[in-house]
């Protein structure tokens, strides 16, 4: 049997797997094991202990426990519920204003968490309820949370550029510096969407009532010390990293222990809050640690087999196609597998394949992160399995219908393409945090 055969069966193979519903590391893992027990003998079973002991002397990796640790603190905590009612409050008089509150709200939450699980949770039990009740339109304010919460994988301390770090070899530091102004531009898009939308349909997000406009002034100043904490926290974690003040690493355990600090400081941090952050970091840690396992040890059987190779060759000499081609080809490729499977999967599979391509092809992989993590965003929002849209289906409540959450991210993706091809047609969006602060340093 032919390498280039084989390749194929090991695909097919872990797609075979996925779509029976195995857990995304047991069919990689397995697919990996298996093919490099039956090309390498007794030998290939050292393919996954290898690239286990890679991982544990990964030392940005650590940064990963400490980030998913502050970001549920914040969430069990309650900080976040202050967070929105300041939002609420000097937002409200705007046309639409407590909906471009929530993009706002999610872009700080995001900046503490990681995840976009956490912006969904919380823009669905504290915004969509109050928002539907103010009279926002269901199906906008329904879009405006899953495209909010999908900033949490892009803006730092981002969990999937530091999987994508691990599989590219790049450094972590770079690339979530390279979020920074896509995931700006692409809520600011958010936000001029929202802006001009009801600005044409009025009703579509109606300001506060007058009577609850006529806050005191010094009220309104006091809401904003909802603010004083958040801004504590990423001072602390991002604000020393760029300074040079704190490494990678030091700066996530400056922020987890700093979002400690003010949940003591709040009277909020009880045992029970405490326990369930750590455990629910626990979960979280350890399940993309076996999934990156079992991607390095897919992509060691697989540059193996040379399966690389011949996917240059494929594109390059027989398809013939220039450099641009290729990459535009790779992002579609990545929304059509958007559609059936999450980031972690595509990411895996695909990755392995891609980024020695995309180097051969002369781009940056800094930069090729972002675009990566963007389609990720955009894939976490399209029927019929995207993340976002069962996240939505099961917290959203009853006069939300699944109908409702599908019509609700159609102008969402169409901006988020908009921003992809912004970041595509001018790299140095992504890349000129990066490469200043660093020359600099």
């Amino acid at each position: 049997m032919s390498y280039d055969l084989i390749a194929i069966l090991m695909f097919s193979l872990m797609m075979l797997l996925m779509v029976t519903g195995q857990r995304v590391f047991a069919a990689i893992g397995f697919v990996a094991i298996i093919f490099a027990f039956f090309l390498w003998g007794t030998g290939g079973s050292e393919i996954g202990f290898n690239q286990a002991m890679k991982i544990m002397k990964w030392y940005p990796l650590l940064t990963l426990p400490m980030f998913i640790y502050m970001g549920y603190v914040m969430s069990e905590t309650g900080i976040a519920d202050d967070l929105y009612r300041m939002f609420h409050v000097w937002f409200g008089p705007v046309q639409g204003g407590l909906a471009i509150g929530t993009i706002v709200l999610m872009v700080v939450i995001s900046a503490m968490n990681g995840l976009s699980v956490a912006g969904m949770a919380i823009g669905a039990t504290i915004a969509l309820p109050e928002l539907l009740r103010r009279g926002y339109d269901k199906v906008m304010v329904t879009g405006v949370i899953q495209a909010g919460s999908s900033l949490g994988i892009l803006i730092p301390p981002s969990v999937v550029l530091v999987l994508y770090a691990m599989i590219a070899r790049q450094p972590v530091g770079q690339l979530w510096l390279a979020g920074v102004f896509p995931g700006l531009l692409m809520a600011g898009l958010f936000i001029l969407y929202i802006v001009v939308r009801c600005w044409l349909q009025p009703q579509l997000g109606p300001v506060l009532p007058a009577e609850e406009r006529a806050m005191p002034l010094k009220e309104k100043l006091k809401l904003l010390s909802a603010g004083i904490a958040p801004f504590f926290i990423f001072f602390m974690m991002t604000g020393l990293f760029l300074m040079g003040v704190t490494s990678l690493v030091e700066s996530s355990a400056v922020g987890a222990v700093a979002a400690t600090i003010v949940a003591i400081a709040k009277r909020r941090l009880s045992w029970s809050v405490l326990h369930t952050s750590v455990r629910k970091t626990l979960g979280v840690s350890c399940m993309f640690m076996w999934i990156i396992v079992a991607a390095l040890a897919f992509g060691a059987v697989f540059d193996g087999l040379g399966a690389v190779k011949a996917i240059e060759s494929f594109f390059i000499d027989q398809l013939g196609l220039t450099p641009w081609q290729i990459l535009i080809m790779m992002q579609l490729s990545y929304l059509i597998m958007g559609m059936f499977l999450d980031d972690t999967a595509m990411l895996v599979i695909v990755a392995p394949l891609y980024v020695p391509l995309v180097k051969l092809l002369g781009f940056d992989l800094i930069w090729y992160g972002v675009l990566y993590t963007i389609t990720c965003q955009i894939a976490y929002m399209t029927p019929p399995f995207g993340y976002n849209l069962f996240l939505m289906r099961a917290m959203a409540p009853p006069e939300v219908s699944l109908g409702d959450i599908y019509r609700s991210i159609v102008p969402f993706v169409a901006v988020m393409l908009l921003a992809l091809v912004i970041v595509m047609a001018f790299p140095q969006i992504a890349l000129w945090l990066p490469q200043h602060l660093y020359l600099r340093q």
